[in-house]
């Protein structure tokens, strides 16, 4: 497995926190790595500031520093969403800290991302590896021939916030997105799975289809690292029936006033009032303005008669409380090797 060997400090099976924009922040992504996971930075789109978190981390990590580790790699991940992010301010601060890995998700076109994949090779010597999220075995291939990625993350359908508005679930996905890979000549890109997984049989599951790791961001929302507010922690904490109470719409988009996703990309989130009144996905001026005022409500914006968009995928109703990253990792790991210990039972058929 290439993972062990590039990520030397990792516990199996291997666990990645996802990097959640404005959430997973230097606390979150070294907490993890520190807890036998691969953490990452949520840079997003705007990357003003992460020369800022990078700095932050790798002062946690001084002082309290990630096993197996070496001083010339930091032990984390940076997540970057592409159509708005900007190379330049990228690669600079990628090249100072070589953090472990970069992810990319979400350009324009798959090509925009070959510029991004030989920028941060060249500033980091190859130290750094290349993580491409992708929703489609036809993306999977595409990215796979364009930048020779070390990872290529495969996003079911279940995935909170953004993805593929239309798209298989994991289950279906990653086997043959492995296959159609291996067949064209990419069988030694490393695969990980996302889209709903927040527990360990989740991911037993996905180690069973063929993953290598798994990466979760909404089993993250309810860590004591993640940078979120209570009342968005509070209302996935209620949730339940989660293929039914969440969603996959560009109406929070349209809420938020983040306008610059590519058409075929939405955000999952869960059900509340702000969606219900926006009739066939068209977000009218009212809603627009109540949405500003239920912003400055602060944490109830998102518990009573919720108007705040509490991103979040189909496994949410799985989550029951809040933890630290450490314990959350023990957890997952013990239960998917409970799994795994299992004999196989008889059946008849």
């Amino acid at each position: 497995m290439a993972l062990l060997s590039d990520y030397p400090w990792v516990k199996t099976p291997i666990i990645i926190s996802a990097p959640m924009r404005l959430i997973s922040l230097a606390p979150l992504a070294v907490a993890v790595s520190q807890a036998g996971g691969i953490g990452f930075i949520g840079a997003g789109t705007d990357v003003n500031d992460l020369e800022t978190h990078l700095r932050e981390a790798s002062e946690l990590i001084r002082d309290a520093p990630v096993k197996g580790t070496s001083s010339s790699t930091l032990p984390i991940g940076v997540g970057f969403i592409n159509w708005g992010a900007d190379l330049n301010l990228a690669a600079r601060a990628v090249g100072k800290y070589k953090p472990a890995a970069v992810w990319f998700f979400a350009p324009h076109k798959n090509a925009d991302l070959v510029r991004w994949a030989q920028a941060m090779r060249e500033v980091t010597d190859n130290i750094t590896k290349i993580w491409i999220q992708v929703g489609s075995v036809q993306d999977a291939l595409d990215v796979a021939e364009l930048c020779c990625p070390e990872v290529l993350v495969i996003q079911g359908g279940d995935a909170g916030g953004h993805g593929l508005s239309q798209g298989a679930g994991i289950v279906n996905l990653l086997p043959e997105s492995a296959d159609a890979l291996r067949a064209a000549g990419h069988g030694h890109i490393s695969l990980v799975a996302a889209g709903g997984v927040v527990e360990g049989r989740g991911v037993a599951a996905c180690l069973v289809l063929g993953a290598e790791g798994v990466a979760m961001g909404t089993r993250f929302l309810a860590s004591t690292e993640a940078q979120i507010a209570k009342g968005y922690q509070s209302i996935v904490l209620s949730s339940r029936d989660g293929g039914v109470n969440t969603v996959r719409s560009k109406v929070y988009d349209s809420l938020r006033g983040t306008m610059g996703w590519p058409k075929r990309i939405g955000g999952r989130g869960i059900i509340n009032q702000s969606y219900l009144d926006a009739k066939d996905g068209i977000v009218t001026e009212d809603n627009k303005k109540a949405y500003a005022e239920a912003l400055q409500r602060g944490d109830s914006g998102w518990t009573e008669n919720g108007r705040l968009t509490a991103y979040a995928g189909t496994g949410v109703g799985l989550i029951k409380e809040v933890l630290p990253a450490q314990q959350i990792l023990d957890g997952i790991r013990q239960q998917a090797k409970e799994i795994e210990s299992r004999k196989p039972r008889r059946s008849k058929l």
